[in-house]
């Protein structure tokens, strides 16, 4: 048998205006500056201020403009309320407002936005040479398909029959295998010589053969390389001088020969997207005993409420009698204006938020900005979170994909936040003072003889910081430098 019921629940739900909220909090400052365009171009409520008003409100003394609530405005279009007024809107609801929080001496200075030279990608570079080759049409087209399947080092990771097979399927071309082996070969004394190889022993090879080096030690170096890779890869020397009837001083020669190589042509250029540029969201700067910080906002767009729609909105609301249509746009402006307003809102408690988390970051590791990285303490989510009294889904968001310019250097935010261990003199390491431990005992460790990990791992017990081997070994990898029998030179 069915039966209504009544039930009550407590449920949290977060608002639209809190999700947006968040969805602001975690873009960067290049990620929120596209998201203020495209906010402008939707909603008609909003407009950028002209740079005109922006400098004649910094001459002005700092005052707070309280603005009316957009509860004011009644369906009831016979109300007889006070009418808003825009210039409510136009002083303290701006992205840019001047109330700024440890203001830079020079935020008064004209901000000049630098635009970067546009270069030539090695893309385009290895196309306008392959245009100078003598070849047909189809053969330039294959040509390029190759440069354009080079990986960011420079090198054809893709078979070669492969991209011949999708040629002639999928563009009709009449090229042979010998043709394209032709084209390759031809791409691969470009400049530079050795793009398009496909293993780093046929890149170092085109190299010693087409670049000028001494012929003997040229000739030697070949034989390595020709004969030995694999040894000459694991730095087994003295299977080498045995193999080749070598001296010691012969085979270092031959050796610096191949140093100066270019194991990687294509230099990470092979694509101009693969090169970011990285704009700090943070600027940290030491004014005599005093560190200061200003969010990098200077170019972002500064937005408000236009007067022209908000006296429209006032017209609409003083007609006793109107039509359907004038309806209809009334219900759509105080839309577009809430929407405006809980943006602008947005933009403000973001930049509040932003600057709390990175006040109670700069406390915390204060020590690293006066000293360096090795003074970098143990800090997790939680410790900023109890902090600034704020939820670790907020910090998490904040620090993710965020930079801070400091007279350190650029660092990521996530930098800052690290596990730690006990040393024997019960202090807290963090972690990466313990990378840069590591990196400073391969630097100085004898080179004929490198350090193993377990070595390392007792080096470091000396110094009273307990740690397992696989953990040395682990933060080795994540500073990319090789094992040991890697790490051995020939003095």
């Amino acid at each position: 048998m069915l039966s209504l019921q009544q039930k009550f629940s407590l449920q949290q739900k977060l608002s639209p205006q809190q999700i947006q909220y968040q969805k602001l909090l975690q873009l960067n400052t290049l990620a929120l500056e596209q998201r203020i365009k495209t906010e402008l171009e939707m909603n008609p409520i909003l407009e950028e201020v002209a740079i005109e008003e922006m400098e004649l409100k910094q001459e002005e003394p700092d005052e707070v403009v309280e603005s009316k609530d957009a509860d004011d405005i009644e369906d009831n279009f016979e109300s007889t309320e006070d009418e808003f007024e825009p210039d409510d809107f136009m002083d303290d609801e701006r992205l840019d407002n001047d109330e700024r929080i440890n203001k830079s001496p020079d935020d008064d200075d004209d901000y000049v936005q630098p635009l970067a030279r546009s270069r030539e990608t090695m893309t385009e570079k290895l196309i306008n040479q392959l245009h100078m080759l003598d070849l047909n049409e189809d053969e330039l087209f294959f040509g390029e398909m190759i440069i354009n399947s080079l990986d960011k080092d420079g090198y054809l990771k893709t078979d070669l029959k492969e991209l011949l097979n999708e040629a002639v399927l999928f563009e009709h071309l009449e090229i042979t295998e010998k043709q394209a082996e032709k084209i390759l070969r031809e791409i691969q004394l470009l400049e530079p010589i050795g793009v398009a190889s496909r293993n780093l022993k046929e890149c170092l090879l085109l190299q010693l053969k087409h670049l000028n080096f001494d012929s003997y030690y040229g000739y030697i170096a070949e034989q390595i390389l020709t004969k030995h890779f694999e040894d000459f890869v694991n730095k087994r020397f003295e299977a080498i001088e045995k193999s080749l009837d070598l001296s010691r001083e012969t085979l270092k020669a031959a050796l610096a020969v191949i140093a100066k190589l270019n194991p990687k042509p294509g230099e990470g250029n092979i694509d101009s997207s693969e090169s970011n540029q990285i704009t700090p969201d943070f600027l940290i700067e030491k004014v005599e005993s005093n560190y200061i910080i200003t969010l990098n906002d200077r170019s972002m767009p500064s937005v408000t409420i236009s007067q022209t729609y908000l006296e429209m909105l006032n017209s609409n609301k003083r007609k006793r009698n109107i039509s359907r249509n004038d309806k209809e746009t009334h219900k759509f402006l105080r839309e577009k204006f809430e929407s405006a307003k809980w943006f602008i809102a947005s933009i403000q408690q973001r930049r509040e938020t932003l600057l709390k988390i990175m006040r109670a970051i700069l406390e915390k590791q204060y020590d690293f900005f006066e000293y360096g990285p090795k003074a970098l303490k143990p800090m997790i989510y939680k410790d900023i979170a109890d902090e600034v009294q704020m939820d670790i889904s907020t910090i998490s968001r904040v620090v993710n994909g965020k930079y801070v310019q400091s007279p350190q250097g650029i660092h990521e935010l996530k930098y800052f936040f690290s596990e730690g261990l006990s040393t024997d003199a019960g202090d807290e390491v963090s972690n990466k003072h313990i990378k840069i431990l590591i990196e400073e005992i391969i630097k100085s460790e004898p080179k004929t003889a490198p350090y193993s990990d377990d070595k390392i791992a007792k080096i470091l017990k000396d110094r009273g910081i307990h740690i397992a081997r696989r953990t040395v070994a682990k933060y080795r990898e994540q500073l990319m430098l090789p094992v040991a029998r890697l790490r051995k030179e020939l003095i």
